[in-house]
């Protein structure tokens, strides 16, 4: 905390030299600071058409990152979100490489449920076969973040948690060249590093930025590097017909401390028992966009997308109380596991506006055609090294010969989609939006499992499946500005590969899998009132049959298809200009006040016979779902005067329980057992300077509480996974 105070002391007596300067300077430069700090009230969910797509009457959001003062630096999701009800947020991972979050009683492993897109196009590892978000762009480089609930299926996939859109920064003003930059340290090693250049050169713009953060992490054994490179180019044609290119390349490198059993969290949350497992991703993505506005009335887009990475560990993943030493300095082989995704796909959407009753009403429609194809390499014996090292140093072998990987497959999917969404405006104030969409999806698997016993070869014959899901929404304007909405639209998840064939972890796998199918309903009140109160009131349900869960049988994980869940509960935000109230203008400056209040009830309704192995007698229909808090809870206020904004947030998670039998006490390998609550307090600060600069300074989990949101089976590491404490940050940033 030293550090901590040494740099305020520094910001404090910045701030007392610049209100010493010439006030005519002040008043010139005022206008750029309103700029930055006083910035424009822009929406926080989508309006009825935007572009080609349709979400009148659908649950949305828009994160815009221009108005947070959160810790951009490390990714802190819990700040992020903190405007948006019911997320759920997997924080074992402190360095914001990925993203684990979720949304009502949904998985939030590595987002999997939502469909993760940057700029409309997808960069998950294959969308179907093994939907999980290795790569997530750095905050600094995005415009805003757009989240679509459920919903979101008709348009974007079945999916059951919707979609998140990554939008990045276009260009950096309407100049010819423009510059940002933003260098921030912090405790345990922190260095992040975020430049960018943009303009805007007659129909040509350009934006493109190159970031790096590293440290050594809150936990032992915990350091990481990761960089990020972005380019993007636009041309118009004309002032109907606009083309971007993208390209964007990420590579990192993270030690992964690995899990803790329950008692050596309790007597040191920091400790590692692994100091040799990595993991690493070389992550490459291309996307070309065509926008063709051919009226007033009729657009055509065209999204044509390429993604081709990487993912790749090392590490000893026997269960944590299996020593990573045989005796003294020898230490076990490690495991090493590799995957290789190369998927190309392309969407065309059209919409048309047309009248209908004296008011303007929509079609929108899409195709979608997709290919994607992993290559997956696991269980082979890795160095006895504590380095990131994949090398394959000796043979399995058995009496059917030798072999690198236990584990050898070709996974492929290829997809086919076709929507339509039409908005009926029926008055000036009601519409309706009914959808269709058609999926067609064919997956294939072959290879080996495990090489060591007779017939573990695996061919599966191509699992063809032709998906048809409805919906409708319907939206009602109160005022100019709040709506009443309400939405039911069908999801799908198809079995994925991971939930077929598992790392060699402590899981085990039910060969019988099953897809999943069900719905979400919303219906809630949106809007603002007089300028001064914003909010979005809202209750759901969730229904999802042939739910994949974890149990318990002879103290191993199996995961199988548990039976049915309904998740149901209120998602809530409201927030308050406490100064407008008297004052469109105040002299003492704005204070917000906000609640983010999620109250989600996600049991079982359901309870099948998984394999056969359950103990009947006990009635687990009524269990919670896993890794589902009942209370997400955030509180916060913002304080912005002239070129000081200062922002404190409060975070309220429930417990959760890591099976679906709801074991209360934890196992000895510490993979189950339920998850206490807790609450996190963060206190993050901005100061501008002369419209160009900018100090910022943040304290992440103010009262250094110790708390975990996860148990892992596998990667990264068997046992419960500890979130960060306490962590300080320090930045300066420039822009002209």
């Amino acid at each position: 905390m030293k550090y901590f105070i040494v740099l305020s002391s520094i910001l404090c007596l910045i701030s007392q030299c610049l209100i010493a300067q010439d006030l005519k300077k002040d008043s010139l430069n005022m206008k750029h600071h309103k700029e930055l700090i006083f910035t424009e009230k822009l929406p926080t969910f989508l309006g009825p058409i935007q572009g080609t797509n349709i979400y009148a009457g659908k649950k949305s959001e828009i994160i815009h990152l221009n108005q947070l003062d959160a810790d951009l630096s490390t990714n802190n999701y819990r700040q992020l979100m903190a405007k948006v009800p019911g997320v759920s947020i997997w924080e074992s991972d402190g360095s914001g490489i990925q993203t684990s979050v979720a949304t009502r009683g949904l998985s939030p492993n590595r987002s999997w449920e939502f469909n993760m897109r940057q700029n409309g196009c997808d960069i998950s590892s294959e969308v179907f076969g093994y939907p999980e978000a290795y790569f997530t762009p750095p905050t600094e480089a995005l415009e805003k973040i757009e989240i679509v609930r459920g919903a979101g299926a008709l348009q974007y996939g079945p999916q059951f948690g919707g979609m998140m859109n990554y939008v990045t920064k276009k260009y950096l003003g309407n100049k010819p060249f423009s510059f940002e930059s933003q260098q921030t340290i912090g405790n345990f090693g922190l260095y992040n590093a975020f430049n960018a250049i943009g303009g805007k050169i007659k129909k040509f713009t350009y934006y493109g930025y190159l970031h790096h953060r590293s440290a050594d992490g809150w936990r032992e054994n915990s350091q990481y590097r990761t960089t990020t490179g972005h380019l993007s180019l636009s041309y118009s044609f004309s002032p109907k017909l606009n083309a971007t290119l993208e390209y964007t390349h990420m590579d990192y490198k993270s030690q992964q401390p690995g899990g803790l059993t329950d008692s050596m969290f309790s007597e040191n949350a920091q400790q590692s028992a692994r100091a040799r497992n990595w993991m690493g991703t070389p992550w490459n993505t291309a996307a070309f966009h065509l926008d063709y506005v051919v009226d007033d009335n009729t657009k055509i887009a065209l999204k044509l997308f390429y993604t081709n990475a990487q993912r790749n560990s090392v590490g000893f993943l026997k269960d944590i109380f299996v020593a990573d030493s045989l005796a003294g300095s020898y230490y076990n082989n490690r495991q090493v596991d590799r995957d290789w995704y190369n998927n190309i796909g392309g969407e065309v959407r059209f919409l048309k506006s047309y009248k209908l009753l004296g008011n303007k009403s929509a079609l929108s429609a899409g195709i979608r055609l997709y290919s994607g194809k992993t290559s997956r390499k696991q269980g082979g014996i890795g160095s006895v090294n504590s380095d990131f090292d994949l090398e394959i140093v000796s043979q399995n072998s058995s009496v059917l010969g030798s072999f690198d990987y236990k584990k050898e497959l070709t996974l492929g999917t290829t997809n086919g989609a076709a929507f339509v969404e039409n908005l009926f405006h029926l008055t000036k104030r009601l519409s309706i939006t009914p959808g269709i969409r058609m999926e067609y999806i064919n997956s294939s698997a072959i290879g080996t499992i495990d090489k060591p016993i007779v017939g573990s070869a695996i061919s599966v014959p191509n699992q063809i499946r032709t998906i048809v899901l409805a919906g409708v929404g319907a939206e009602f304007s109160t005022t100019s500005k709040s709506n009443i909405y309400t939405n039911f639209s069908q999801a799908y998840r198809p079995v994925t590969y991971s939930d077929l064939t598992p790392s060699a972890t402590t899981d085990s796998i039910d060969i019988n899998l099953k897809d999943a199918n069900g719905y979400n309903i919303d219906f809630g009140w949106r809007g603002t009132i007089k300028e001064f109160l914003t909010f979005d009131v809202g209750a759901f349900y969730l229904f999802y049959n042939n739910r994949i869960g974890t149990i318990n049988v002879n103290s191993k994980n199996l995961k199988t298809n548990i039976g049915a869940s309904v998740s149901q509960g209120i998602e809530s935000f409201i927030e308050l200009d406490v100064m407008r109230i008297f004052s469109e203008k105040s002299k003492i400056g704005n204070l917000k006040l906000y609640a983010n209040i999620a109250y989600i009830d996600a049991r079982y309704t359901r309870w099948d016979d998984p394999a056969g192995l359950v103990d009947l007698t006990k009635n687990y229909k009524g269990n919670y779902v896993e890794n589902a808090p009942r209370t997400i809870n955030r509180f916060g206020l913002t304080y912005k005067y002239n070129r000081f904004s200062i922002n404190y947030q409060l975070n309220q998670v429930g417990s959760v329980f890591t099976d679906a039998m709801n074991t209360e006490l934890p196992n000895a390998k510490a993979t189950i057992g339920k998850i206490d609550g807790y609450t996190v307090m963060d206190l993050s600060c901005t100061y501008l300077i002369n419209g160009k600069y900018n100090v910022k300074a943040g304290v992440n989990n103010l009262t250094n509480e110790r708390y975990a949101t996860r148990r892992a089976g596998g990667y990264p590491g068997p046992g419960l996974l500890p979130a960060n404490g306490r962590t300080f940050y320090f930045s300066i940033g420039v822009k002209f």
